[in-house]
């Protein structure tokens, strides 16, 4: 069986470029949970000097929450995308929400509760309009996530699974990372542009797929094989130094 072709880093940032970013994973590195994460020093400076040398072309592309993504950066507030494309912010600020199963995910809510107690180490993450259930702390316990994840889905018209690094989760359906880069890249600053979307996960691969169909490219972080990503870089820390590059 031959191998995966090793991925090339990718070229310097240009002048023309849109810039979509990934968060946990690509900016910052995985924690036992969620509200753990540490940002860089200057993380948020950095993205600030970047989106001005873009004209404002940088969008953070997350499977977190907006009120999440925003209270992680803070004070900087970036065109972005939440909860895998169910929320989008343009740059003139106003935000589009997928409609949402709340009444069903209450249910679900505590269905997964209980499934959790059963399981130690599961983490259940309400999301608002999604559900997460993390086993990272519980590795042994991913067969049973997986099987209960999609035990759920004939209970939940309208939702999907987005599986990722040691999670699944339930998100609205019709709604990913892909159509967010495209429903961004249709619009100023964005628009005419060459897109370059930077990420780690499962989750990431239908961004790398929709900056390509529009002239662009994707950067793995990381080694998964089968990726779409034309580019790689190997962690967090080299995807600063990228960062970093691309504003001198």
């Amino acid at each position: 069986m031959s191998e995966e072709p090793r991925r090339p880093p990718p070229p310097a940032l240009a002048d023309n470029d849109a810039l979509f970013l990934d968060v946990d994973g690509t900016l910052v590195a995985f924690a036992d949970h969620p509200e753990r994460v540490m940002l860089a020093d200057g993380l948020p400076d950095l993205l600030a000097r970047l989106s001005q040398r873009l004209g404002g072309a940088l969008a953070l592309v997350s499977g977190r929450p907006l009120v999440q993504v925003d209270r992680l950066f803070a004070p900087l507030r970036l065109p972005a995308a939440g909860l895998h494309g169910a929320q989008l912010r343009t740059t003139g600020g106003d935000v589009i929400e997928a409609e949402t199963t709340a009444p069903w995910l209450h249910e679900l809510h505590l269905r997964a509760m209980h499934f959790a107690h059963a399981h130690p180490g599961v983490l259940v993450e309400a999301k608002g309009a999604a559900l997460a259930l993390h086993w990272r702390k519980a590795p042994a316990a991913a067969a049973a996530v997986a099987a209960f994840a999609h035990a759920q889905l004939p209970l939940l018209p309208g939702v999907r699974l987005q599986p990722g690094n040691h999670v699944v989760e339930l998100v609205a359906a019709g709604h990913d990372k892909g159509t967010a880069v495209a429903a961004l890249m249709r619009e100023a600053p964005f628009a005419g542009r060459r897109p370059c979307f930077i990420g780690d996960d499962l989750t990431d691969e239908d961004g790398f797929t929709a900056a390509a169909r529009l002239g662009g490219y994707g950067v793995l972080v990381g080694t998964r094989a089968g990726s779409h990503a034309r580019h790689a870089l190997p962690d967090v820390a080299a995807v600063h130094g990228w960062l970093r590059a691309g504003t001198r």
